[in-house]
């Protein structure tokens, strides 16, 4: 550091990258390393593994602070935000509902009949009819309204967990209904 002017020698700026490249370096450096242990954490989901990546240098980006001494952001603080930053991925696709293919779908309904499906649905509004109206209210709220657990822990005004059990208790009260006339699910 030159004390008259408060500035660093040419010689010492010049050694330390800029931010741009030290990101740059970064990707370089620590990306195809941090891309295989994210696919690993996601089970080969390569889109998943390639996003993660992504939000985990925008977030070295936006924290140069967490640079080293030498102008270099640590492999241990890419992998520690990586990791965590996948946690939150995964457990997120955990808590939605598996998508389904128009194909299955369609397949699935070619062979009903209408009658019969006019039938079930008058069959199925009357043992859902016949439900206790807590475990009735839970089980509308989700499936008929289609409400997120939360939304439907507001509108009942009951806790999340209560939503839970009570759209678990719904269901398996509908199904042992239902087998009891015949239906078979």
């Amino acid at each position: 550091m030159d004390p008259a002017t408060g500035s660093a020698p040419p010689s010492e700026v010049s050694s330390l990258p800029t931010h741009d490249e030290a990101l740059r370096l970064a990707y370089e450096t620590h990306g195809p390393i941090l891309l295989n242990y994210l696919l690993r954490l996601t089970s080969g989901n390569r889109g998943m593994a390639e996003d993660i990546l992504q939000e985990t240098l925008m977030r070295a980006w936006n924290h140069p602070e967490a640079r080293t001494a030498d102008g270099q952001w640590s492999r241990g603080w890419l992998f520690t935000v990586a990791r965590r930053i996948a946690i939150d991925h995964i457990r997120a696709a955990q808590g939605r509902p598996v998508e389904q293919l128009d194909e299955r779908l369609e397949e699935r309904h070619a062979g009903a009949d209408e009658i019969d499906r006019l039938i079930n649905t008058r069959e199925i509004r009357d043992a859902v009819a016949r439900l206790p109206v807590r475990l009735r209210s839970a089980l509308i709220e989700i499936y008929f309204q289609e409400r997120s657990v939360a939304e439907a822990a507001q509108n009942l005004a009951v806790p999340e967990g209560t939503v839970k059990s009570r759209t678990f208790y719904a269901l398996r009260a509908l199904h042992e209904d239902l087998t009891t006339r015949g239906f078979t699910l």
